[in-house]
């Protein structure tokens, strides 16, 4: 089987196609020639995952799935959330920059309970409309909360300063393999392979 993956991410494509296996062929955007950076308008995690794969369905007519990924804290009353890869501002994604304003707003906050939680939309192409396709949303969440400082050099985001519940050590810190188990983004990748495999 192969899936198209909205993204051009070569981190998330790896930690996916690291979790899926090989049963499931993964394609990325640049593997069926689209270059296109899809705008994220969004107000939701859902809404913005639903976009990136409508994106490709509606012009490339081909099964796919797009993710979003939200870093939910406790209390900024759930932000950065829909807008965590955009915290710091700016026209990129930086990580280093959305770290440090995240750690300013806690500064002094004894509270630092925080969840990641990912959705997939997957869109299948449906035989009978071609039109209209089949489609699924799948969640994933793992809770734990923020350290005061960066820990560890692996992972990306927000990797460095979330410490999941059960570990004392940052995603950063435990390296892919752990994380690849445990993490909001393999909870979600795990029911839709369960999905998808059903299907076959």
């Amino acid at each position: 089987m192969k899936i198209v993956f909205a993204t051009n991410n070569a981190h998330k494509l790896s930690e996916i196609k690291s979790i899926l296996g090989s049963s499931i062929e993964i394609v990325s955007l640049s593997d069926i020639g689209c270059t296109v950076d899809i705008p994220e308008t969004g107000k939701t995690l859902e809404e913005n995952a639903r976009i990136k794969a409508a994106y490709v369905f509606e012009h490339y007519g081909l099964s796919c799935f797009a993710d979003d990924t939200g870093l939910e804290v406790e209390a900024l009353h759930g932000a950065p959330g829909v807008y965590s890869a955009r915290y710091a501002g700016g026209a990129g994604h930086d990580s280093e920059a959305n770290m440090r304003k995240l750690l300013g707003e806690l500064s002094g906050e004894p509270h630092r309970n925080a969840r990641f939680r990912t959705v997939i939309s997957l869109l299948q192409v449906n035989e009978n409309h071609p039109q209209k396709p089949i489609e699924h949303q799948f969640e994933g969440i793992v809770t734990g909360h923020i350290a005061t400082e960066k820990h560890g050099q692996e992972g990306f985001g927000y990797d460095p300063i979330f410490i999941p519940d059960g570990y004392n050590q940052s995603f950063a810190e435990l390296g892919e393999t752990i994380k690849n188990k445990i993490s909001h983004r393999a909870r979600a990748v795990e029911q839709l392979a369960l999905f998808l495999k059903a299907g076959r």
